[in-house]
């Protein structure tokens, strides 16, 4: 915010963030400063279509337009649709017509001439409301990532973007999170460079979909038979898996990148999650609200896609009988410990710990709770 706010003061401006429940700060704000129109981004997510709807109304009841547009997606609602006008469940059908569908028009930035000259003028910028004043206390020690687009990343993406010990991945997941990078100015790159990194931002698009036209599925299986599996869900070993000692190195190296710096790998996310699920058996929605807590980047879209993905329930996710094997992703993706030596650095000594499950037995497991939950709909 700090940046955003420097942004506008350089144009004689100020940006302003109050704190509060959204419809009583709008309507206080609208009333005092004699506010005739109110403009937002559109948000697909289950509580921002509600509160967005509660505002239109109180906004309205004093005669102020509450006006909103699309800026998070490249297509949003029923703007890409299987021919017989339903949603589409599958990603790589979805990723075609997307790629068919895509142009200039979708792609070309907004003009924000006219908004820029029309911005307020402050000749006394106010203080920003501080991280504490909203409660939040200072526990990550990393830097923020910047906003700046890393051609040499985009690039090599293919060969990098497995690889956590590397800078291979963009890191403006916070960034397309808050909106303060164009999501049409990184696709117009990625089509340009780098069709690999360009299928990522369309799975973006694809959770946003599914999102907006299942909403159910923030909690509740999107294959309804696989909420039949019965879990264990371990307290114990899920406070293990919390704190990243689990014996598996590269699922404790993931958990503590994320409880320290807000942030974890995108192939780590993948291991941890799979680890959770797959081999201790606890409920995905356990996981899905722990990574809720923690990232930075945190989008419940997304989230809740990958983490449906793990469990194998949700709309195009890997196979039940998918297990990975932690060891086997360690030796391929981190073949060198770089990355696990980073943040587990008693790994090796007699300080850490042995595994709290063995993989073997785990995957036989899981496969057969798997089995009996689906065999029995």
């Amino acid at each position: 915010m700090k940046a955003k706010k420097k942004e506008y003061q350089k144009l004689g401006s100020d940006l302003k963030v109050f704190f509060g429940r959204p419809e009583e700060v709008m309507i206080d704000v609208a009333k005092k400063e004699a506010v005739q129109r109110v403009f937002t981004n559109r948000d697909y997510e289950p509580y921002a279509i509600k509160r967005d709807l509660d505002l239109f109304n109180s906004l309205e009841s004093i005669g102020v337009d509450f006006l909103g547009a699309k800026d998070h997606v490249i297509f949003e609602k029923n703007e890409v649709l299987k021919p017989d006008q339903k949603p589409y469940t599958i990603f790589t059908p979805y990723s075609k017509k997307w790629k068919a569908k895509v142009n200039e028009f979708y792609l070309s930035s907004y003009p924000i001439s006219s908004y820029v000259k029309s911005l307020v003028k402050i000749d006394q910028p106010e203080s920003l409301i501080s991280l504490k004043d909203l409660g939040f206390g200072s526990h990550i020690k990393s830097p923020f990532p910047n906003e700046e687009v890393l051609m040499e990343v985009i690039d090599n993406y293919e060969e990098t973007r497995d690889i956590p010990s590397v800078k291979g991945t963009s890191r403006l997941s916070l960034a397309l999170r808050f909106g303060t990078i164009s999501i049409r100015g990184l696709a117009r790159t990625a089509m340009k460079t780098n069709e690999k990194f360009l299928n990522e931002l369309i799975w973006r698009d694809f959770y946003q979909a599914i999102l907006y036209h299942f909403p159910e599925s923030v909690t509740k299986a999107f294959k309804p038979k696989y909420d039949k599996v019965e879990w264990v869900n371990d307290e114990v070993l899920f406070k293990k898996w919390c704190e990243g000692k689990t014996g598996y190195p590269i699922v404790d190296a993931g958990m503590r990148e994320l409880n320290e710096t807000g942030f974890m790998h995108n192939r780590v996310r993948m291991i941890t999650a799979s680890f959770l699920v797959k081999h201790l058996l606890i409920d995905w929605r356990w996981g899905e609200a722990y990574f809720a807590l923690k990232l930075l980047d945190f989008e419940l879209a997304s989230n809740v896609g990958g983490w449906q993905w793990a469990a194998s329930s949700g709309c195009d996710a890997a196979p039940y009988f998918r297990v990975f094997n932690p060891t086997l992703q360690q030796q391929k993706f981190d073949k060198e410990f770089k990355y696990i030596k980073k943040w587990v650095p008693e790994y090796g000594t007699e300080d850490y710990p042995s595994p709290i499950i063995e993989h073997a037995y785990a995957r036989d497991r899981v496969i057969a709770t798997y089995k009996k939950a689906l065999n029995n709909e």
